[in-house]
């Protein structure tokens, strides 16, 4: 559950949103090619 609200507080950072999708759909696919549950970037969108 803690992760889950990381990940929300994460999204509500301030950035463009441009950049911010861009940070989110990179982070999703370098959590699903590593198979990992993180991607390696704590504290931005999407991780």
């Amino acid at each position: 559950m803690a992760e889950l609200k990381a990940y929300w507080e994460n999204l509500r950072r301030p950035m463009p949103l441009g950049t911010k999708l861009r940070t989110i759909a990179a982070n999703q696919l370098r959590r699903f090619t590593t198979r990992a549950g993180c991607c390696g970037h704590p504290g931005e969108p999407g991780c």
